[in-house]
C-alpha cells in the first residue's frame, strides 16, 4: 500500500506528570553538540540516569536537536523514553507524542496511566497531576487515518510490535532520510488524532505550559479527572 503524507499545520496538546520536573539544560545552553555532551557528561557523574539519556542524544542528528527557552520540554519527550516504546517507537528514543485535542491528550495518557497502574500492588486509591503542554507543529506526516480496517495492526489496542516496527522503519530507513513522523486515529477517544512527531525539530518552540490536571482513582479503580484551577501547597481549588 502507497503511504500517503499530509502537511499537519496544528496547534498539539501533550500531557505529562506534574511531579518529574525535566532538567533544564537545554533551555540553559546555547553551545553546539560537542559542549552539550560535555554537559551531559558532567551532570551524568552524580545521576545514573543521565548517561541513558546522553546515549539517546547520540542517536539525533545535530540539526534536530533544539535548545532555548521552553527546548527541555520538547527534548524531555525524546530522551525520557519508555524502555518498552509506544505505538510507533521502540525504546531506543521518543516521540513527540501528542493529540491535536486536549480530550484526547487526556483520554490517551488516563488508558496508559490505568495500565500501569493495575500492574502495580495496591494500585488503588491513588492520583497522578498532569500538566499539559502546548506546541505548534508545521510538517510533512505520514497519514494513516482512516486505515483501521486496511492496516488494524497499526490500530491494535494492547499490542504494538508490528506498529512499532512500521514506525521503526520510517524513522531509521535503510537509505534516505526518516520520515518526520506520523498522523494516526486516536485509539482511545472516537474522532480524536494523535502525532508522533519524530524530530524535536519539527515542534516549533516556545511552548507553552497550559492548564493542570489531577486523575483520581478511587478504590475500584474508577478514575475522575479535575482541572486544577489554583496550584498552592499540593491543594487544588
Amino acid at each position: 500500500m502507497t503511504l500517503a503524507t499530509s502537511r499537519v499545520r496544528a496547534t498539539t496538546h501533550r500531557l505529562i506528570a506534574s511531579r518529574y520536573p525535566p532538567v533544564g539544560v537545554f533551555d540553559d545552553l546555547t553551545q553546539d553538540r560537542e559542549e552539550l555532551a560535555i554537559a551531559f557528561l558532567l551532570e551524568s557523574a552524580t545521576n545514573d540516569r543521565l548517561g541513558i539519556i546522553s546515549g539517546r542524544l547520540n542517536l539525533l542528528p545535530p540539526e534536530d536537536i533544539v535548545q532555548g527557552p521552553g527546548a527541555t520540554l520538547v527534548m524531555g519527550a525524546f530522551l525520557h523514553a519508555d524502555p518498552a516504546g509506544g505505538r510507533f517507537t521502540d525504546g531506543r528514543l521518543g516521540a513527540w507524542y501528542a493529540a491535536l485535542d486536549v480530550e484526547t491528550a487526556i483520554a490517551e495518557t488516563l488508558h496508559h496511566s490505568t495500565r500501569r497502574l493495575k500492574l502495580s500492588d495496591g494500585a488503588f486509591p491513588s492520583s497522578i497531576q498532569m500538566r499539559s503542554l502546548v506546541a505548534r507543529i508545521d510538517c510533512a506526516l505520514i497519514d494513516v487515518r482512516g486505515l483501521r480496517k486496511e492496516r488494524p495492526q497499526l490500530y491494535d489496542a494492547q499490542d504494538y510490535a508490528q506498529s512499532q516496527a512500521f514506525g521503526v522503519a520510517l524513522r531509521w530507513p535503510k537509505t534516505g532520510e526518516g520520515a518526520n513522523g506520523i498522523v494516526y486515529d486516536s485509539v482511545r477517544r472516537p474522532d480524536g488524532i494523535n502525532v508522533c512527531v519524530y524530530k524535536p525539530s519539527r515542534v516549533k518552540l516556545p511552548v507553552t505550559q497550559a492548564d493542570h490536571y489531577e486523575y483520581r482513582w478511587d478504590a475500584r479503580g474508577d478514575v475522575r479527572v479535575l482541572k486544577i484551577t489554583n496550584v498552592e501547597q499540593g491543594r487544588s481549588a
